[in-house]
C-alpha cells in the first residue's frame, strides 16, 4: 500500500467503497456522512441497475430483430461462414485474420449441429433451401453485440459518470444502424469490438486500484487487461491498435513512477514494470499463440489454403490433393506454366509482333509471348539443361539455381528477353521467341524457386518458380492487361525489371504425358511434421503479405477521411423482387455528434491550457480530472482506432471504422457529462455538511452530480434524434421489403449513398 502523504501529494483519487472520509470531521459528522454515503451508495446502484436492464433489453430488441431475415448470404458471410465450414469439417483454408473469432463462429455451428457442408458461395444464396442453421449462427456475434452495449454502459459508470450519462451512451450505441447491421451477421466485427471494450473496461478497472498495489483485485485486473487485449488480436490484427492504447497509458503510468517525488525506489519501480510485462506482454503473447495452436490443430486435412503455404507445411497435411498433383520436374519434361496472380498460362503461337506500335515505337517482330486463360497446345514448353547430363536426362531433376531454356513445343522455338521495349510497358523487356541454336545467351534463364530452403527440387504445383533471364536480369512477368487485336486480345507478358516484385513467380501445372495422380497413387503416404513456431511463424508472414496486397479495387470502398462524416456506405445484400436492400451506413445524427464532440474536447483542453498558463483555474480539480483523464483515454482510444488506417494502402470500406465509432461514442458521454451535468449548477444537499474539495474528492463524482432538469431534457432530445434516424434508416439496415423508389429516395440522406432501387 501507497504512503498517504504520497496519495495526498498525487492529488485526486478515485472513489473506493473502503476510504475513509476527512479525519479532520469531528466524530459525529462522520458517522452522519457515512450513513448518507451508504443511503446515496445503494440508491445510486439501483437507478444504474435499472437503467443498465432498460438499454440492454432496448439492445436485445434491436439486435435480434428479424434476425432471421434475410435467409439468404450476406456481403462477407459468403467468407467468415464458409471458414467456419472448413473448421468444422478440419480443412485447411487461408485467410488475413488470425483465427479466434472464427473458432468461435464453429464453435457455435458445433453446438446447434452444423456439419459445415455449405459453402457460402455466393452473396444471395439460400440458407433455407441448404438447410444451414443461419439464426444460431447469427445469434452469436448479436449476442456479443448486445454485450457491448453492456461493457459500454459499465465502462462509463466505473470511470465515475452519472447514471444518465452512462445510459446516453450506451443508447446512443444500441440505436446505431451500422453496430445493428453489422455486428447481427455471421462477421468477425462484434467478437472485435467486444474484446475491444472488454480492455477498456479491464484497465478502468485496474487504475481504481492503482493505490493498492499488488493486491489481489489489483494483478487480477492488470492480467484480465492482458488477456482480453491478447482477445482482441487473436480476432483481427488491428487489434493491435487496442495494443498500442494501452502501451501508451501504461508507458505514461510508468513515467509517472518513476518521478523521485513519488518516493518509489528503483527496486520497487521494478516490481511495476516486472508486474506490466508478466501481464501485459508474456501473457498476451502465450494466448495469442495458443488460438493459433488450435488452430493448426484443428486443420489437419488438406484445403483450400493449401497453395499459400510452402510445400513443406503442406506435407504436414492430411489427404493433400495438391501435393497427389506434385511431381518432381526433370531435363526434358514438357510442361506448362500458370501465373496464380492473374489465372493465365505461358502462350506463344506464330503471329508476330507489328513493326510499329500505337505510340511509334519499333518492335523486334519477334514471335508473340503471351498469357492467355485456358491452356492448349501452345502452352507446352521443354526444359532443356545448359550443363552436362546423362543420356537419360529426364532422370536429373531440375533445382533451384540450375540454369535452363525452355524450347516451345509447336513453334520449335526458345524463349528469349532481350533489350527491346515490351508492347505495353516501355520501362520493361520484350519476351519473344527464337529459332534454336542461335542467341544462345540471351535464352538462359535460372530458376529461381519460392521456399527453396524447404526443398530445391523444381516441382508442379508444389514449388512456385521465377525465370531469371541471365543475360539482362529482368524476370519473366504479366499482369491484367490485354494487348490489341493484332495480339488477338490476349494478355501481355513482358520482363519484369523489378526482380522482387511477388507476383513474378509461376507454378507448373502438368508434365506432359504423366498423370500425377496415378504415379502417386502407388507412393506411401507419408504426413511429416513441422515445429509450431515455424508454422506459426510462416503464416504470420503469409497473412501479413496477402493482407498489404488487398488492393484490388471494389465498387464500395472508401477512404478514411469519408468515415466519420458517411460519405458512402455499403451496399450488403439486395433483392429486386421484392425491393429489399441492407445497406450499411452508421446513425448519421449520432456519427455527426460524435464528430462534433471531438472538436468540444479539443477545445476545452486548449482553453484549460491557456487559462491555467495564465494562473486561472476554469475547472475544479476533480472535475477536470476526471473529464481528461477518462475522456483522454477514450480519445487515445478513438484516434489509434482511426488514423492508422490513412497510412494503409489496401482497400478498405466503412465497417474498418466501426471499432473508432464506438469509441467515439465514450467520448460523447464524457463531453455530454462536462457540459450538460457537471457544467450545471447543481447544490450539494446541506445534509452532506460541506461542499469543499477535500471531502468531494472521496466521493464518487457521479453520486455528488445531481443533473438537473436541462441535463435530462439534454440527453431526452439526443436519445430522442438518435432514435427518429435509427428507425428512419431501419428499412436498410433490416432490409425490409417494399420500398417503393420515392421511399428509397427519402432515404437517400447523402448524394454519394449508393443505394439500390433508387431510380
Amino acid at each position: 500500500m501507497a504512503d498517504p502523504q504520497l496519495r495526498k501529494r498525487r492529488g485526486h483519487e478515485p472513489y473506493n467503497e473502503n476510504t475513509i472520509p476527512s479525519p479532520t470531521l469531528a466524530d459525529d459528522k462522520k458517522k452522519e456522512l457515512h450513513s448518507l454515503r451508504a443511503t446515496r451508495f445503494g440508491k445510486w446502484n439501483k437507478q444504474h441497475a435499472m437503467a443498465l436492464a432498460s438499454v440492454t433489453v432496448l439492445s436485445i430488441i434491436t439486435t435480434f430483430y428479424k434476425i432471421w431475415h434475410p435467409a439468404e448470404v450476406v456481403f462477407d458471410e459468403v467468407h467468415f461462414g464458409k471458414f467456419a465450414g472448413f473448421y468444422l469439417k478440419r480443412t485447411y483454408f487461408f485467410d488475413v485474420h488470425p483465427p479466434l473469432a472464427k473458432l468461435m463462429l464453429a464453435g457455435m455451428g458445433w453446438l446447434i449441429g452444423y456439419d459445415g457442408h455449405f459453402d457460402f458461395g455466393n452473396i444471395g444464396d439460400s440458407y433455407i433451401e441448404n438447410n444451414v442453421p443461419y439464426i444460431g449462427l447469427r445469434s452469436l456475434p448479436a449476442t456479443l453485440n448486445v454485450l457491448c452495449v453492456v461493457l459500454l454502459y459499465n465502462i462509463m459508470r466505473e470511470s465515475g459518470y452519472a447514471v444518465l450519462t452512462c445510459t446516453l451512451t450506451a443508447s446512443m450505441y444500441l440505436l446505431d444502424n451500422s453496430a445493428v447491421a453489422q455486428n447481427r451477421l455471421i462477421m468477425l466485427d462484434s467478437m472485435l469490438v467486444f474484446y475491444m471494450l472488454c480492455t477498456a473496461y479491464c484497465y478502468i478497472r485496474f487504475r481504481k486500484y492503482r493505490y493498492q498495489e499488488f493486491t489481489r483485485p489489483w494483478w487480477f485486473w492488470l492480467a484480465a487487461t492482458g488477456f482480453t487485449m491478447a482477445m482482441t488480436i487473436s480476432v483481427k490484427m488491428v487489434g493491435l491498435f487496442v495494443v498500442a492504447t494501452i502501451g501508451v497509458c501504461v508507458l505514461v503510468d510508468l513515467w509517472d513512477l518513476m518521478d523521485i517525488k513519488r518516493g518509489l525506489t528503483m527496486k520497487h519501480f521494478m516490481k511495476h514494470f516486472n508486474a506490466r510485462a508478466l501481464c501485459l506482454i508474456a501473457l498476451p503473447t502465450a494466448v495469442y499463440l495458443f488460438w493459433f495452436y488450435v488452430h493448426f490443430a484443428i486443420l489437419n486435412q488438406s484445403g483450400p489454403g493449401d497453395t499459400f503455404m510452402s510445400s513443406l507445411f503442406q506435407e504436414t497435411l492430411k489427404n493433400s490433393a495438391i501435393k497427389m498433383k506434385s511431381l518432381d520436374i526433370h531435363y526434358y519434361d514438357v510442361i506448362n506454366l500458370h501465373h496464380p496472380g492473374t489465372e493465365v498460362y505461358l502462350h506463344s503461337h506464330e503471329l508476330r509482333y507489328p513493326l510499329r506500335y500505337e505510340d511509334g515505337r519499333i518492335s523486334s517482330q519477334g514471335q508473340q509471348v503471351t498469357g492467355v486463360k485456358e491452356a492448349d497446345e501452345n502452352c507446352w514448353w521443354r526444359v532443356k539443361p545448359t550443363k552436362d547430363v546423362p543420356e537419360d536426362g529426364k532422370r536429373v531433376a531440375v533445382r533451384h539455381g540450375d540454369v535452363i531454356q525452355l524450347e516451345h513445343i509447336a513453334t520449335g522455338t526458345n524463349l528469349l528477353a532481350h533489350d527491346v521495349a515490351s508492347p505495353l510497358m516501355s520501362t520493361n523487356e520484350e519476351i519473344t521467341t527464337v529459332p534454336q541454336d542461335t542467341r544462345y545467351n540471351e535464352t538462359l534463364f535460372q530458376v529461381i524457386l519460392d521456399d527453396h530452403n524447404n526443398g530445391n527440387i523444381w516441382s508442379t504445383h508444389m514449388k512456385s518458380v521465377k525465370l531469371l533471364h541471365m543475360d539482362t536480369k529482368v524476370a519473366v512477368w504479366t499482369r491484367n492487361k490485354s494487348l490489341p487485336d493484332w495480339a488477338l486480345k490476349q494478355q501481355d507478358v513482358n520482363g519484369n525489371k523489378n526482380t522482387q516484385d511477388r507476383t513474378n513467380f509461376w507454378t507448373a501445372h502438368e508434365i506432359k504425358g504423366l498423370n500425377a495422380t496415378e504415379i502417386n497413387m502407388n507412393k506411401k503416404k507419408e504426413i511429416k511434421t513441422m515445429p509450431f513456431l515455424r508454422k506459426f511463424i510462416e503464416l504470420q508472414l503469409r497473412m501479413f503479405k496477402h493482407n498489404s496486397g488487398l488492393t484490388k479495387p471494389h465498387p464500395y470502398q472508401s477512404t478514411p477521411i469519408s468515415w466519420p462524416f458517411l460519405i458512402r456506405g455499403i451496399s450488403y445484400w439486395s433483392k429486386s423482387s421484392t425491393r429489399e436492400q441492407i445497406y450499411m451506413t452508421g446513425n448519421l445524427f449520432g456519427w455527426w455528434l460524435s464528430v462534433g464532440a471531438v472538436a468540444v474536447y479539443a477545445g476545452v483542453a486548449l482553453a484549460d491550457t491557456l487559462a491555467r498558463r495564465r494562473g486561472i483555474e476554469p475547472i475544479d480539480e476533480p472535475l477536470r480530472h476526471r473529464f481528461f483523464s477518462s475522456g483522454g483515454f477514450f480519445l487515445l482510444l478513438w484516434l489509434f482506432h482511426y488514423l492508422p488506417f490513412f497510412a494503409m494502402g489496401r482497400s478498405l470500406f466503412l465497417h474498418h471504422y466501426l471499432p473508432a465509432a464506438t469509441c467515439n461514442y465514450l467520448l460523447l458521454g464524457a463531453v455530454f457529462q462536462f457540459m450538460f451535468i457537471d457544467g450545471i449548477d447543481s447544490p450539494v444537499s446541506a445534509l452532506e455538511g460541506t461542499t469543499s474539495t477535500k471531502y468531494r474528492q472521496f466521493q464518487p463524482l457521479a453520486m455528488l452530480a445531481h443533473p438537473a432538469t436541462k441535463s435530462y431534457a439534454m440527453a431526452a432530445g439526443i436519445i430522442t434524434l438518435q432514435l427518429c434516424m435509427f428507425i428512419f434508416l431501419s428499412p436498410l439496415t433490416y432490409g425490409s421489403p417494399g420500398l417503393s423508389v420515392g421511399q428509397v429516395l427519402q432515404r437517400k440522406l447523402l448524394g454519394t449513398w449508393d443505394l439500390q432501387f433508387a431510380k
